[in-house]
């Protein structure tokens, strides 16, 4: 019989989780609760004395100061309802991983002698609440049933004696692994069945290419030579699927696509990424010539550019979208920790140095009822914060940018952005550290976490929209505990050049990282017996797809595996050899002495079908409206400051640690309260060195209702000029594209595709065009391309979103610039145009319409006047610098003010403009390019001198009275606000 120890918190002193939940439960369910108090369950399998669990209980499990505990009987009490919460079989449970670890130190054994430990925990609630209170409570806030179990007891029945039978969420599997063989010599319909039944995101051309490579003569005698049959074996078919799926073949970027453009004009385009992101990149490298400071572009796990002559930058921004869906917390953990080992998994590895991350989620007050499946927004919303907020904070790795979108299409799948950077010495050992090698007879080593059914499926259930079928096994939880120990281990690994390279276990599992790597040795052969498992019963085809996290493949010369292996032990680093490389051309997997997959590397890599699509461009049209000038201009402004893609997200991002590793120079806040609105972060990686790192972002799906090439070219230009606004020179710039798509292929749940598609094709123009004409090029990115949820009748679709992060290069950190008013008497300047574009706005969304006039980008004026401002920072001319963006001239003048703890009086007669006779519109609109600067008056010759020829005007002064004031274009004063109550407003609607 399993054993339970409970522990709570000691009568007197505060239960601060309890309370958090308990106010929680009143703000977002309404169901009154006047006390809750949480108690941490653990439940041991058998094998541990009474004396052993009383000291587990008293010593790891407990602080004897704050706590009380029980073992084998129950520590609640006094309750009406206690509702007790615990993983479910499979998943990954942390806690309860060191417990057991805690438990062997107590013990003096080995983690594996001393018996699994699982946690769970209760919470008693007491008030005047019934049943269909208390089971709502659990389903809606507590408990996430994919990935959990509940039980709930009513406390008038509640044996306080017996207390509750201990449950252990024991994994069900055979204990003798099978492998099994798909027959398909079968119809099309067939083939279809398998893989929808299967969950392998296959389509007919590709279940036939499957087939016919089955069929060959000499596959068939190669098969027989390696003992297997003809048929396909389930270890085969899974790692096809994976290899093959959108998730990791972004086939619908490399698809053949026939482009009509709505004007008459066809186009063939072969490969979108091939074509316009790889083309703009190598024709901005052309122009760079000897000065190429690209180092490797799309060509492994992250991009990696020169940082200085010792030193080369790495960076990645990966989505987990799907996962955070169904469960949001563990979804957005293994985000973080998985695109951190991207740049740990680039090159030789890079040492981690920032994180960014952007989210998109449907708005947290929303009131309507959830189609199937779905979590509320609120629960989506802190859900994954906290995820992302756990898994960067325990991994040391400071978070210092990013942000929020809201959009009620979010509803369908939420967006998960997590970005990393990383560092690496230019050179190891005298080699380049930006390549990868790998020779045949290298062993094929997995270092880190264990193998468990925790993300079986994941890459192809993140390439379908979100059904009724879709798969827990596809969810994930990270541990970065795990990781970090990992990865510090392979740094030092690393600097004494015990492996030759390195790969992260990310979708598809050994599948994907060794099929990948085994690309430069020319093919491989593993053993996935030797693979080390979370517990028994895994069938082997589970072992070879699993994307259990915490895992890097490492190619390691056997004549330095014994120096390798003794330092991973030393470490308390667990690494495993499955096998070797070898150069016979086969991707040769084994069961012990079984063939368990015997594929040709080629046709593994090579063999899918190129999609064939068609995109047909039709202009949306949406009535621009005709709305009456608003007379009360101070009101306005406060509402569009109180939106929520407007608002402080302070909230959050004080939730982060952005000072760990001690580098961090403009933070996410500044300002003279350090809660301003920072554009861009700026960091020092090495700090012996003044050199910094900007890194900034850009994303504005709303445009994407009016034409995605313009929301593209916007969101280009705002990383940009988030970047340029810090003080980053505008000739070091490189960018990644994150591309997140509602499903762009024709189909009967996708009758409008060749729309998306055709959406999804500008989007790419406008990438091309706007990052050769800035110089940007793109060193890495990623898709995610099936954004939708349905069930039923009912379909959502995300806008169509592109996320643009950039990292730059600063010489001199010193010479770093804030948004944030400095001193009285300092000179306001508009820099930009403004024009009447207040299509797709936050104006126009305040007044329910979309509006046709999008902003547009002039790539030209633009970058002349990026470089102007650059020289102007660098000359020391410029005090404060903030881009125009959401909101418009109004809310950055806003920021400025109340950041800076100063007023601003303006005049809007001043402010460079084209064709706007109205005050709303040149306070509202969001023409792109533009930023709000404040110079010192003994700077004033030296910046305009330095401007000159560019969209360049003093609009007012910095005031030493906290008042907002702005005189309209006819001369009268249109807004006289108290910054104070500016700032209130754009604080308050997310501080929950």
């Amino acid at each position: 019989m399993p054993d339970r120890i409970e522990i709570g918190v000691k009568t007197g002193i505060m239960d601060a989780l309890g309370e958090k939940i308990r106010r929680r439960i009143i703000e977002h369910l309404h169901i009154p609760v006047d006390v809750l108090q949480t108690i941490e369950v653990f439940t041991i399998e058998d094998g541990l004395t009474g004396d052993e669990l009383s000291a587990a209980a008293h010593g790891p499990f407990s602080d004897p100061i704050i706590h009380d505990f029980a073992v084998n009987q129950p520590l609640a009490r006094h309750f009406d309802w206690l509702i007790e919460v615990g993983f479910r079989p499979g998943v990954t449970d942390n806690v309860g991983k060191t417990a057991r670890e805690a438990l062997a130190l107590l013990l003096g054994k080995e983690p594996g002698a001393t018996p699994p430990v699982y946690t769970s925990r209760q919470y008693a609630l007491t008030g005047s609440l019934g049943k269909p209170e208390a089971m709502k409570i659990a389903t809606s806030l507590l408990a996430n049933e994919l990935i959990e179990h509940y039980e709930i007891i009513d406390g008038r029945s509640w044996n306080h004696e017996q207390g509750m039978t201990p449950y252990v969420p024991r994994v069900a599997g055979s204990n003798h692994p099978l492998t099994a063989t798909i027959d398909l010599d079968v119809d099309e319909e067939t083939l279809l069945q398998i893989s929808r039944t299967g969950v392998l995101a296959l389509n007919l051309p590709e279940m036939l290419a499957i087939r016919n490579y089955f069929e060959r003569d000499d596959i068939r005698q190669g098969r027989a030579k390696v003992g297997l049959a003809a048929k396909i074996t389930d270890a085969e078919l899974e790692c096809l699927a994976q290899t093959w799926s959108e998730h990791c073949k972004h086939k619908i970027f490399s698809s053949l696509i026939t482009y009509e453009d709505g004007a008459g004009k066809t186009l063939q385009i072969d490969s979108l990424f091939a074509t316009y992101i790889k083309g703009a990149t190598r024709e901005v490298r052309a122009g760079l010539g000897e000065q190429d400071w690209c180092l490797s572009v799309f060509t492994d796990n992250a991009g990696i550019i020169k940082f200085d002559a010792e030193h080369n930058l790495v960076f990645k921004v990966e989505t987990h979208n799907s996962p955070s869906a169904l469960d949001p917390y563990g979804g957005a953990l293994t985000g973080i920790v998985g695109v951190n080992r991207d740049p740990f998994g680039t090159g030789r590895g890079a040492r981690l140095i920032f994180n960014t991350d952007v989210f998109c989620f449907a708005p947290p007050d929303y009131d309507q009822p959830l189609p199937p499946r779905l979590l509320h927004p609120r629960r989506i919303y802190e859900g994954v914060r906290e995820g992302v907020e756990h898994g960067g904070n325990k991994s040391g790795v400071p978070t210092v940018n990013g942000c929020l979108v809201f959009d009620e299409r979010y509803l369908g799948k939420p967006l998960v952005y997590c970005g990393t950077g990383g560092i690496m010495p230019a050179c190891l050992h005298g080699e380049p550290t930006h390549t990868k090698t790998i020779l045949p007879g290298d062993l094929v080593v997995m270092t880190g976490g264990r193998i468990g059914k925790d993300g079986i499926h994941g890459a192809t259930f993140s390439s379908e929209e979100l059904h009724a079928g879709s798969p827990v096994t596809a969810v994930q939880i990270g541990d970065p505990i795990t990781q970090k120990k990992m990865t510090d281990f392979l740094l030092i690994a690393r600097d004494k050049g015990l492996y030759r390279t390195l790969t992260d276990n990310g979708a598809g599992g050994l599948s994907s990282s060794v099929g990948e790597t085994a690309l430069l040795a020319g093919g491989c052969e593993i053993d996935l017996q030797k693979a080390p498992l979370k517990y028994p019963g895994l069938n082997p085809w589970e072992i070879l797809i699993s994307e259990s996290q915490e895992r890097m493949t490492v190619a390691v010369d056997p004549a330095l595996a014994e120096a390798f292996f003794a330092l991973a032990a030393k470490m308390d680093v667990e690494a495993t050899s499955l096998g070797k490389y070898t150069d016979s051309g086969m991707f040769h997997i084994r069961y012990g002495e079984e063939t368990v997959a015997y594929l040709a590397m080629d046709f593994l890599h090579d063999g899918c079908p190129q999609l064939q699509l068609q995109a047909r461009w039709s202009p949306p049209q949406h009535a621009e409206p005709i709305l009456p000038e608003v007379k009360d201009l101070s009101r306005a402004l406060k509402q569009l400051l109180a939106r929520l893609n407007i608002c402080s997200k302070e909230a959050i991002i004080r939730q982060y640690d952005h000072e760990v590793q001690g580098g961090s120079v403009i933070k996410p806040l500044v300002g003279a309260e350090n809660d301003g609105p920072a554009d861009a972060a700026v960091i020092r990686p090495v700090l012996e060195s003044m050199a910094g790192v900007v890194i900034a972002n850009g994303i504005c799906p709303r445009y994407s209702d009016i034409d995605t090439y313009h929301m593209t070219a916007c969101a280009i230009d705002e990383a940009v000029r988030n970047a340029v606004a810090v003080g980053c020179p505008p000739d070091r710039i490189a960018g990644l594209d994150n591309f997140c798509w509602c499903d762009p292929v024709q189909s009967e749940k996708t009758p409008d595709g060749h729309y998306k598609l055709a959406q999804l094709v500008r989007a790419n123009m406008a990438l091309y065009d706007v990052a050769t004409a800035y110089g940007v090029p793109c060193i890495s990115g990623k898709d995610s391309m099936k954004n939708d949820y349905q069930i039923g009748e009912r379909k959502i679709s995300i806008p169509p979103t592109l996320l643009f992060s950039v990292i730059g290069k600063m010489d001199d950190v010193r010479k770093a610039v804030t948004m944030d008013a400095k001193a009285a008497g300092h000179l306001v300047y508009v820099l930009g145009e403004t024009a009447a574009e207040l299509g797709g706005s936050e104006w126009y969304a305040l007044h329910g319409a979309i509006g046709m006039n999008v902003p547009t980008v002039q790539v030209k004026t633009a970058k002349a006047l990026y470089t102007a401002l650059h020289r102007a920072i660098q000359a020391g001319y410029v005090a404060s610098c903030h881009d125009c963006s959401d909101g418009g001239l109004g809310v950055a003048l806003a920021e400025v003010a109340f950041a800076g703890g100063l007023g601003l009086e303006i005049d809007l007669a001043r402010v460079p403009a084209m064709g706007i006779d109205r005050d709303d519109t040149l306070l509202f609109s969001e023409s792109q390019s533009r930023f709000v600067v404040t110079v010192a008056p003994e700077h004033q010759g030296g910046f305009e001198e330095t401007l000159a020829g560019c969209a360049t005007s003093q609009v007012g002064t910095v005031l030493s009275e906290s008042r907002l004031r702005i005189t309209g274009l006819k001369g009268n004063v249109i807004i006289e606000e108290e910054i104070g109550e500016l700032k209130a407003a754009w604080q308050q609607p997310l501080n929950f």
